[in-house]
């Protein structure tokens, strides 16, 4: 990874702590939620040092441990009665800011490309159309939060055709990690690997608690 320029390493970062922040704002600046993220990230970075010859050979082998942790995660939270009200807290105003991070995320994916170190697959001119909802985020926002035009059922669909596009990014990216098995696959290393081990898992969970809140009719929140 060291042919690549520092503004795309920096794309990368300032796309993960934005996430971060957003999500911590919506979570009413959530102690324990700042305390598991950090704890995660430090993980993740000792991880990336201390398996460095594994990650230029293959993403394969360190591709569970950093996916599935924050997956199980996401069911205990939505299954626990703790979980539960922490998703009830949760602002659903903010988390529609955070998707906005999801054009970043294109524009960083699609430099890597450039680079030759992510599969054109994963950007918007392979499978990729995620972009359209980070876009698309502008106007839910603006017109469902601000003006307040939009109903409930129009917040709920776009929130399940987000959640499909983010599916639809996870599916080949398992695909690339089982099938093709690219070497020097940028996601294998930090802090491109924050996207599948922590940026992604954000978004999704944002998706998962405001379909929540919208099918339980919870008020939208506006403040």
């Amino acid at each position: 990874m060291d042919q690549l320029p520092l503004y795309i390493y920096l794309i990368f970062r300032f796309t993960a702590l934005l996430t971060i922040v957003i999500f911590y704002k919506a979570s009413q600046n959530s102690k324990p939620f700042l305390f598991i993220t950090l704890a995660w990230i430090c993980i993740l970075a000792f991880l990336s040092l201390s398996d460095h010859d594994t990650l230029t050979k293959s993403l394969l082998p360190i591709f569970p441990l950093i996916t599935i942790p924050p997956a199980l995660l996401v069911i205990v939270i939505f299954f626990t009665k703790k979980g539960k009200e922490f998703v009830r807290s949760l602002n659903i105003k903010t988390l529609m800011i955070l998707h906005f991070v999801r054009i970043l995320i294109e524009l960083g994916l699609f430099c890597l490309a450039v680079y030759k170190v992510v599969p054109v697959l994963l950007t918007f001119e392979g499978r990729n159309w995620d972009i359209l909802i980070g876009i698309s985020a502008f106007a839910i926002y603006y017109f469902g939060f601000v003006r307040t035009k939009l109903n409930k059922p129009v917040i709920l669909v776009w929130n399940i055709i987000g959640l499909a596009f983010l599916f639809n990014i996870i599916f080949n990216t398992v695909y690339i990690v089982l099938v093709l098995k690219p070497l020097n696959f940028a996601l294998g290393y930090f802090p491109f690997f924050l996207l599948p081990s922590l940026i992604v898992p954000l978004v999704m969970f944002s998706h998962l608690a405001s379909i929540k809140q919208i099918a339980s009719n919870k008020i939208i929140q506006n403040d």
